[in-house]
């Protein structure tokens, strides 16, 4: 009797994760959007401030870290709808979104204010996610070259 009960609850509790999941979806649609109009209006701005129609290269990275903003966001909202799918979360996804997201941090910081330690663990950070993502597209060749 009670293992029934406890598949019932189970059975409910997916369901409330499942629902959660689904508005984490429409959520991250709405974050994309506003980041598509955020970099826009970046744009904007940095095109009509003197001088005009030209874009220096701080405004250049500016811009930059805005659209790699929108694609990481683009990049959970591809985790989130497969997910949903497959009910399984794929780690490869994960680390392409992280390495995009280090990739961001590297691409949009500023080298002259920042300490040299923060730098050094950037750097830590990038390298152990690249190796990582590499690893994770060995594994399949590994075991397929095993049989």
């Amino acid at each position: 009797m009670k293992i029934d009960n406890d598949d019932k609850l189970s059975k409910r509790l997916e369901r409330v994760i499942h629902w959660s999941v689904r508005t984490l979806s429409i959520l991250m649609v709405f974050v994309i959007v506003m980041g598509v109009l955020d970099v826009a209006w970046i744009l904007y701005q940095r095109m009509i401030t003197p001088p005009i129609y030209i874009l220096t290269i701080s405004d250049m990275l500016a811009t930059f870290g805005a659209f790699m903003a929108v694609l990481i966001a683009i990049e959970i909202f591809i985790n989130i709808t497969i997910y949903l799918r497959e009910n399984v979360i794929h780690v490869k996804i994960v680390m392409a979104t992280a390495l995009m997201a280090i990739a961001r941090k590297v691409i949009i910081i500023d080298v002259e204010e920042m300490d040299v330690m923060y730098l050094f663990a950037i750097s830590a950070v990038a390298l152990s996610m690249s190796v990582g993502y590499w690893l994770i597209h060995q594994l399949p060749r590994q075991s397929h070259l095993d049989e």
